[in-house]
């Protein structure tokens, strides 16, 4: 573990370097597969409450915005790396985390986790399949839970495993799985909710302490101003602060 993090110690200054000559561009990294959070529109832009929220933030912050989109499992690694300079992807807060990354405070609630299953089925959650997206809170909390746990790299694979009898349910933000359960008679959402994580923050090199500053900053003038909740509500993401 000293290794890697050293590794990635080296491999964050350098990022940060990049980061102070690029001239206030920040490039933002998100999944572009998690609505209402974030996905790709009919134009091929990353669209939803954190596009919007993210162009906001870097007005505020006086940065200029350019947006990468990369898969879930290879999105911390790929921030270490220089390939982008935030993390704006609907991630929670978490202690594993932020021994790699740094985190800006949070700019939603923790989200209630809901099980998505067949509507009529009769499940137990305490024994049952659960399909959850890798590397979430979702998988790490099923994974200690004693459900057993199948992870996929996308969260429409969680779905299809639903669907096809690989797993008894899918845990997912509320958020995510409501609008596909209202859209499919067949599937359905369960009373039982989790609370999950610290709420959703973005996420920054450990090394870039002034940039996490000028966001930090930026969310808080949102949530001073109400602009946020406004937001949250517009995208139905979850209570307001």
């Amino acid at each position: 573990m000293k290794s890697i993090l050293f590794g990635s110690a080296i491999l964050a200054f350098t990022a940060s370097v990049a980061f102070a000559d690029s001239h206030s561009v920040v490039r933002m990294g998100t999944e572009g597969a998690y609505p209402p959070y974030n996905f790709i529109n009919d134009a091929g832009e990353v669209d939803g409450f954190e596009r919007e929220l993210g162009d906001e933030l870097c007005s505020r912050a006086e940065l200029t915005c350019e947006w990468v989109t990369n898969d879930w499992d290879s999105i911390i690694p790929n921030l270490v790396s220089g390939n982008y300079d935030t993390i704006i992807a609907g991630m929670s807060i978490t202690e594993e985390r932020d021994e790699v990354i740094d985190f800006t405070q949070n700019y939603t609630q923790p989200d209630p986790s809901g099980y998505l299953v067949l509507e009529g089925t009769d499940i137990d959650l305490t024994t049952g399949v659960i399909a959850a997206q890798a590397n979430t809170v979702q998988a790490a909390f099923v994974a200690s839970s004693g459900a057993t746990l199948v992870e996929f790299a996308t969260p429409d694979e969680t779905i299809a495993a639903v669907r096809n009898g690989e797993a008894d349910a899918v845990l997912a933000d509320d958020a995510y799985l409501r609008p596909i359960a209202d859209e499919n008679p067949d599937l359905a959402l369960l009373d039982q909710q989790e609370l999950i994580g610290g709420g959703v923050g973005m996420g920054v090199r450990e090394s870039d302490t002034e940039l996490k500053e000028k966001f930090d900053a930026a969310i808080q003038s949102m949530k001073d101003d109400g602009s946020l909740n406004a937001l949250i509500a517009k995208w139905e993401i979850g209570p307001g602060f």
